[in-house]
């Protein structure tokens, strides 16, 4: 077997070629049997050629031309608009928000001493095991109201936090866009643990007076994939509203009033990976100006398991302290969802030569009834040309290259974004796709997917095509994409 992998590894571009340019090759073999037809025709006569035409009834003639007709226009009609990304925003983090290694556990350490918490040096100690394998940088930023001793978890902080990430977004969205609040059809914002009254559209509508007639949605609870769903929510509105329209898609996570002062390991988890950050974009079902096509939005919930929805769990511990859960079984229900999300999507987007080797590979243990036999995995790399995975962690991103069969290039935008901003949760996937253009990689044609993860338990992806590269390397990346990327140790020692 082993003799015969290299073999079937050079025939793979052949079959390859032949099954996904099927089409191109029955043109090909038709050739003949058209031309031997037009000469067979040929040799008829033009008159007996008449006469046949003549005995074919008026009814087989009206048949032949409306029905295909028909069906052409009722397609056109039928099909779903297609929806089309116009531009996107990162948030900028300033460097007074920059929180590096030895501030984090300072400031941890200081923590201790605050009536109330129940963090203590053991606690501190797990935290920086915890950062120290966990690919962060020293660049990651938490919210002005961490910053202080005892840290700012309340209403007013958390409002701010929110204004200063939101608003300086849709800014930068508004200014590259170069559209009017007025033009808003849509408002689609998703936040899981901050759900203030008013809500988040109430807040941007404010701001930006907006529309009285906007229709506006605010997402919650629905953890780092929600900016997916937000995007499949926006593109359903999209496509049942007048042509032109637009939709303003905001996705964020509130860190303020999220700090963990508990002792639980499985709740200090987030306290170490997740950054501030936020994206906005703006989809619209007109072409014009328009960056990217969105050719699928792909949502698998796996929620109806009691281990998978309690996986990433909000709860209190035995003290009082309310925290985030990450249960350790949390990267195995993360890879059952991945390949339900897989099996849903691959049929979408895969050329018919991965197809059919996945469906042979299926048949033949079924048949055969041999577990020995491996599923095989088809090949995404002939799908796609770049890959946008939620930074959640080291581990997360480890085990979707190793599950996929993806190269480091391929998920290098994924580690940086890591490196550089810490996990921002739904809005991770949009420092990712600004990455891979500020380095220049993105081309007209090319294929994006994005992949998200988040509780309940979910795992929702995206499919987009380029249609015009970013111009310049403006965004979040602009002041140090030239340092990526870097070098990320196994254990950084500081």
């Amino acid at each position: 077997m082993s003799s015969s992998s290299p073999q079937l590894r050079r025939l793979k571009p052949a079959y390859q070629y032949v099954v996904n340019n099927f089409l191109a090759v029955l043109a090909v073999l038709a050739v003949p049997l058209v031309v031997a037809g037009i000469v067979s025709a040929a040799r008829v006569g033009p008159e007996e050629l008449l006469a046949r035409l003549h005995a074919l009834r008026p009814v087989h003639v009206f048949l032949a031309a409306f029905v295909p007709a028909a069906a052409g226009v009722l397609y056109l009609m039928m099909r779903p608009r297609s929806v089309y990304l116009v531009d996107y925003a990162c948030f900028r983090t300033k460097p007074s928000h920059r929180v590096p290694f030895g501030t984090f556990l300072e400031h941890a350490k200081l923590v201790t001493f605050i009536e109330g918490a129940s963090i203590d040096e053991r606690s501190v100690r797990f935290m920086t095991r915890l950062l120290e394998r966990s690919g962060l940088g020293e660049e990651t930023c938490l919210p002005p109201a961490h910053h202080f001793i005892p840290p700012y978890r309340n209403l007013e902080a958390s409002r701010e936090e929110v204004e200063l990430v939101i608003f300086s977004t849709i800014d930068d969205l508004l200014a590259k866009t170069g559209i009017s609040p007025d033009a808003i059809d849509f408002l689609v914002v998703n936040c899981s643990l901050f759900a203030p009254i008013p809500s988040f559209t109430d807040m941007i509508i404010r701001k930006y007076k907006m529309r009285s007639d906007i229709r506006n949605v605010h997402l919650s609870g629905m953890g780092c994939s929600a900016g997916l769903v937000s995007v499949g929510l926006a593109r359903n509105f999209l496509q049942v509203a007048p042509r032109g329209s637009h939709a303003l898609v905001v996705s964020t996570e509130t860190i303020t009033p999220n700090y963990y002062v508990g002792k639980e390991r499985a709740m200090l988890l987030p306290n170490c990976l997740f950054r501030m950050g936020g994206a906005a974009a703006l989809l619209s079902t007109s072409r014009a100006k328009a960056r990217f096509r969105l050719s699928r939005v792909v949502r698998t919930l796996t929620g109806a398991q009691d281990n998978a929805y309690r996986c990433v769990y909000q709860e209190e511990d035995d003290e009082g302290h309310r925290g985030i859960n990450l249960n350790k079984d949390l990267m195995t229900i993360a890879g059952d969802a991945l390949k339900a999300n897989i099996t849903a999507i691959g049929p979408l987007v895969l050329p018919a030569s991965e197809q059919l080797l996945f469906a042979l590979s299926f048949i033949a243990r079924r048949v055969f009834n041999n577990k020995s036999i491996k599923p095989y995995l088809p090949d995404f790399r002939m799908a796609f040309e770049h890959f946008c995975i939620h930074a959640g962690g080291r581990a997360v991103i480890d085990e979707l290259q190793n599950s996929l069969g993806l190269s480091d290039e391929h998920v290098e935008a994924s580690r940086m974004a890591l490196h550089r901003f810490g996990n921002t949760s739904s809005s991770s996937l949009w420092y990712e796709l600004a990455y891979i253009e500020a380095k220049g990689r993105m081309r007209k044609g090319d294929r994006v997917w994005m992949i998200g993860f988040g509780s309940g338990f979910k795992c929702n992806s995206a499919a987009w095509e380029c249609i015009e590269p970013a111009r310049d390397a403006q965004g979040p990346w602009a002041d140090c994409v030239s340092r990526y990327p870097v070098h990320i140790p196994e254990v950084l020692k500081h």
